[in-house]
């Protein structure tokens, strides 16, 4: 965690302690207009002085107050100490918690000032009944007590979701146990009981109530009851708008703002960013989402990281078929051209020289060669000693694919002429090498055990291609064209016809052109 985290923490603890002081001061404005206006107890029984009701609130807020801020720093204390472990289960299941715990202190902090105004407080002066009890129960606890914890949990959620992060970077929020899930159904059935059912239970109470006492009253105590009637009602419809309007405004943030950090991070994938993350900012269903959404990037990512990878074993061509669909492991017959190239005096030259520098040679002639392959289209399928083997044609098709042969073996020549320069400048030893071509129909396949595979391709015209490569020692020249190969070719350009000749492995004897 960055060292600035506790500062983060402290202040989101400080802002969260201010949303608990607005939210309880917004509960007791709600509990003063309901006993003002709806069930005035004063108006029905003799009680106690207005001083004495007041140092008995005064000194009751504050000692609930008192109670209410130790627990709420027991609570939450292993989240907001600045010297953390993130892997200890406590910090994690107080850090997911903490809204849960506060509002629920905050709710706790209600129901014993139900308990204390309204049966404490009336046993003490005399007061005390049944249908005193239960209004102030109803009023502190119940209507006060439920929007204020209500306000308490999502502001201080909305808060405190700033700060998941930093507590969990892996966004591993589900794996914590033991901690309440408040699933987006239920926050939805609560406000929708909050606005919508609990008012229209005050409003039927209050008008059966009302109703009963209009029952023998005279016309001076009928206009007033119905008076209070109607700033009853009027009460019950401000809060209660009020109340829709402001939890609302948090139960669409907690939902809309979530699914609107993944929306961002789908749209940052698709452009190719797979660096990017959904935040995880809840345990409930859209928090569930997110962390589906993470571990799809991140298998997106260690896909792209196994391709890349696997792209240095094989060419980008085999990785990328094998990969999209695996249909090389059926085997395709395709017309392709074959490419052999092998170094002369490879075993003197191996003797006489360190083998790390034989090793760097080879790399760098190996680098130089499959560039001038890959250049024209062409594909290496495996390096053997100093031997190349390439293929023109596949996977990828290509109807040029002996045009691009010959053109690539021409470029390998010229890549070797410029490099024998700088190694003659050097000191070193020249390389020469032999090049032999030809055309045919061959399987191309993923062939191995399931455990390895490697492209490859089967059939005689790889063969012959090889032996093309070894004619270049017995007739001479650098690369060697098969007459099946020059066929093919839409652009023959400068071939020189050389005597046919038979070959190990064919009856009849194989044309060959000379190409360099």
């Amino acid at each position: 965690m960055s060292a600035a985290a506790p500062v983060v923490r402290g202040t989101h603890f400080f802002r969260g302690t201010r949303i608990v002081v607005v939210g309880n001061l917004v509960g007791a404005l709600v509990a003063f207009c309901y006993f003002s206006f709806i069930s005035p107890p004063h108006r029905e029984m003799d009680g106690p002085g207005l001083l004495a009701s007041a140092i008995f609130f005064v000194v009751g807020f504050a000692a609930i107050s008192a109670v209410g801020a130790w627990l709420s720093l027991r609570a939450t204390a292993p989240a907001i100490t600045s010297d953390l472990d993130l892997d200890d289960p406590a910090v994690r299941r107080a850090a997911l918690a903490f809204p849960f715990r506060i509002a629920t202190i905050s709710a706790a902090g209600w129901a014993i000032a139900g308990v204390i105004w309204g049966v404490v407080w009336p046993a003490m002066t005399g007061t005390l009944s049944l249908g005193h009890s239960l209004r102030m129960v109803v009023g502190l606890t119940l209507i006060s007590g439920s929007i204020t914890t209500a306000f308490t949990f999502f502001a201080v959620e909305r808060r405190w979701r700033a700060l998941l992060p930093y507590y969990f970077p892996r966004g591993d929020l589900s794996a914590v146990a033991g901690v309440p899930r408040l699933a987006v159904r239920m926050r939805l059935l609560a406000i929708f009981g909050l606005v919508g059912v609990l008012p229209l239970v005050l409003m039927a109470t209050l008008a059966v109530a009302r109703s009963h006492r209009l029952v023998g009253a005279d016309p001076a105590t009928a206009d007033r009851i119905l008076h209070d009637m109607v700033l009853a009602i009027a009460f019950l419809l401000a809060v209660g708008v009020l109340t829709a309007v402001g939890l609302a405004l948090f139960v669409s943030r907690s939902v809309a703002v979530p699914l609107r950090d993944v929306e961002i991070a789908m749209e940052r994938v698709g452009r190719g960013d797979l660096e990017t993350r959904a935040p995880v900012v809840s345990n409930d269903e859209i928090g569930a989402v997110a962390e589906g959404f993470n571990r799809m990037v991140d298998g997106l990512r260690e896909r792209e990281r196994i391709r890349e990878t696997f792209g240095k074993y094989v060419s980008p061509e085999v990785r990328d078929e094998i990969l999209a669909a695996g249909s090389l492991r059926g085997g395709q017959i395709r017309e392709v051209t074959i490419l052999f190239s092998d170094l002369r005096d490879f075993t003197p030259w191996v003797e006489s020289h360190p083998a790390d520098e034989v090793v760097r040679d080879l790399n760098d002639y190996f680098t130089l060669m499959e560039g001038a392959i890959r250049a024209h289209g062409g594909l290496v399928l495996q390096f053997i000693g100093d031997e190349i083997e390439a293929v023109f044609g596949a996977p990828v098709a290509d109807p040029r694919h002996a045009d691009h042969a010959v053109a690539a073996a021409l470029e390998m020549c010229r890549r070797l002429e410029d490099w024998n320069e700088t190694r003659r400048a050097a000191g070193a030893t020249m390389l020469r090498h032999g090049i032999g071509i030809h055309t045919g129909e061959v399987l191309a396949a993923s062939i191995g055990s399931p455990e390895r595979l490697s492209y490859a391709l089967v059939g005689d015209p790889v063969n012959l291609a090889s032996r093309m490569q070894g004619l270049t020692k017995e007739v001479g020249g650098v690369v060697l064209v098969s007459g099946d190969t020059v066929r093919r070719l839409r652009d023959p350009g400068e071939l020189e016809a050389l005597p046919a000749v038979r070959v190990k492995g064919r009856l009849a004897e194989v044309e060959v052109y000379r190409a360099a």
